[in-house]
């Protein structure tokens, strides 16, 4: 004769979106707590990809992000369909993501020091750089130049955005030479890369920083292993497109944990500062160098980590 309990079964009518389980160790993460700890496991360190309203409210200081640009919107130039037109693509990912584009950019301060920044987003079609992405990099780039502002790009991506073929293509183009012109100027470029930054996006602007940060684990790297290590005809080393592989190998200036990555960002501001301008008058005197770090990277980079320099 069944037994009748006088208690209903405990899970029945709880949210199903309590818990988390991490890819890495399998660990249940109960996800308030997972929010405060910033998306990174308790357990084995392993880093959740960030939404960009979380990365900017983490990096800089409380309400002081102003968006540019928010209105510009992608186009269907070419009338690219493959299961679903464009346009609809575009409309569903603005829908699940509530924002409109996979970056956003604007200006703000980050421990006092005002900064241009760029962050992307994954979860808005898997971060791809179409020719809006590489309208706002090139404008955070401008703006910077114009405004002789550091500028911080953090990016997500798993490379140029295929329903805009060619077009997408010409933003690496567009955003190296954004960058090159403020390189010249001497105003500082400081790149993230998180997980994953793959493709245009990695060939482009993403490995061009001044300082290149990355976060822990991070797969970083254009092409996928098997092309790759097809391309070459070579067996390539287990994790080679990680973000402690690419450290050692010297792509990588430093590999920081999200907790510790705001006071990275505000060590190297200390440091990295835009060239002063020379006055017409002293334009023939001007100071030696080029206004980056005025030794080796490692010197400064390696204070901050508090280590030794593990590379030449």
């Amino acid at each position: 004769m069944p037994i009748k309990l006088p208690f209903r079964p405990r899970g029945r009518n709880l949210p199903p979106d309590l818990w988390t389980k991490c890819p890495a160790c399998a660990e249940m993460l109960y996800n308030k707590q997972l929010e405060k700890n910033l998306r990174v496991c308790t357990r084995c360190g392993h880093h959740f990809r960030l939404r960009v309203d979380a990365r900017l409210a983490q990096l800089l200081d409380h309400e002081t992000f102003e968006e540019r640009d928010a209105g510009l919107e992608s186009l269907d130039p070419l009338g690219f369909v493959d299961q679903k037109p464009y346009p609809e693509r575009l409309t569903a990912a603005r829908q699940a993501t509530g924002i409109r584009e996979a970056a956003m950019w604007g200006l703000g301060t980050l421990g006092g020091h005002r900064v241009a920044i760029c962050v992307m987003d994954f979860a808005f079609m898997g971060g791809s750089m179409g020719s809006v992405v590489g309208e706002k990099v090139a404008r955070a780039a401008e703006t910077a130049l114009a405004e002789r502002l550091p500028l911080i790009i953090v990016s997500s991506s798993g490379g140029a955005r295929m329903q805009e073929g060619t077009l997408a293509l010409m933003q690496l183009a567009k955003t190296c030479a954004a960058l090159g012109r403020l390189g010249e100027a001497g105003v500082p470029y400081i790149s993230v890369m998180t997980d994953p930054t793959t493709g245009g996006v990695f060939a482009s602007y993403a490995a061009l920083g001044d300082v290149n940060l990355a976060e822990p684990k991070a797969l970083i790297g254009f092409a996928g292993a098997r092309v790759s290590a097809g391309t070459i005809a070579e067996t390539l080393p287990e994790g080679f497109q990680s973000a402690e592989f690419l450290f050692q190998h010297g792509f990588v200036d430093r590999v920081v944990p999200r907790a510790a990555l705001r006071d990275a960002l505000v060590g190297l501001l200390a440091y990295l500062r835009p060239r002063p301008v020379p006055r017409p008058a002293t334009a023939g005197n001007g100071s030696a160098g080029n206004g980056r770090l005025p030794g080796p990277l490692a010197a400064l980079l390696d204070p901050l980590a508090g280590q030794e320099a593990r590379r030449g």
